[in-house]
């Protein structure tokens, strides 16, 4: 029993001083957590903030696209710019003045349908059927005028009265002055037409430029239209 006690006593002071020396490990360093901290976050590396740099929200990284230059927007172009419509003297001068562009394949000319005046007609609005337009020539009869037509064709002035055709507006005009000195006050004057050719130009993938100067040109020729083409 003496010897059991002996060895036991014997045991532990081995333990107690192989604790001591730090041969088993060092439990006051594992075990405060000040010690710990300072292991893991290497406090020497901290940086303390102010309340307002913790409550601000963090700046976005900068993205490559952001800080890349913006990129030089395109020169524009005219895919297809048409100017007319132009009667026949009219369109050679204009091709005259075009030619110094020199665009070469990238202009054409198109034929389009027009209207000249050809005359000019004194007349009496239609009277709606032919018992009203034989009532109002009766009446101008009656004021001594007997140079006059029924117009019935299948026209917008069917049931008029025509009171003579012109070549210019001024003998219209001269006509009309002669009627109301007779008492007619309803007659009135328009114009007749005919078809006509006529010219427009198409010009394509014009640069800023280029159509500048296209429409410098077309200030000659105030009467025609500068648009896109259809």
């Amino acid at each position: 029993m003496l010897k059991f006690v002996f060895w036991l006593l014997a045991g532990v002071n081995l333990l107690v001083f192989a604790i001591g020396q730090g041969y088993l490990g060092s439990f006051r360093s594992e075990t405060r957590e000040p010690a710990r901290l300072k292991n893991q976050l290497q406090a020497n590396k901290l940086t303390l903030l102010t309340p307002e740099q913790a409550t601000a929200p963090a700046a976005p990284p900068a993205s490559e696209e952001a800080a890349a230059p913006a990129a030089a927007a395109p020169a524009p172009s005219y895919a297809c710019t048409e100017v007319g419509n132009f009667v026949l003297a009219d369109g050679r001068r204009f091709e005259a003045q075009v030619a110094a562009l020199d665009l070469g394949d990238r202009q054409s000319r198109r034929n389009v349908a027009g209207q000249d005046i050809s005359s000019y007609m004194v007349y009496i609005p239609p009277q709606g059927s032919k018992e009203g337009a034989d009532r109002k020539a009766g009446e101008l009869k009656q004021l001594g005028v007997t140079n006059y037509f029924i117009m019935n064709e299948s026209s917008p002035m069917r049931w008029g009265i025509s009171l003579g055709v012109f070549k210019s507006e001024s003998g219209a005009q001269t006509q009309l002055a002669s009627l109301n000195k007779q008492g007619v006050h309803s007659a009135r004057i328009a114009p007749r037409y005919s078809a006509s050719k006529q010219l427009a130009y198409q010009f394509r993938d014009l640069d800023a430029a280029t159509r500048a100067r296209l429409e410098k040109i077309k200030t000659q020729f105030p009467e025609q239209e500068l648009r896109n083409c259809k």
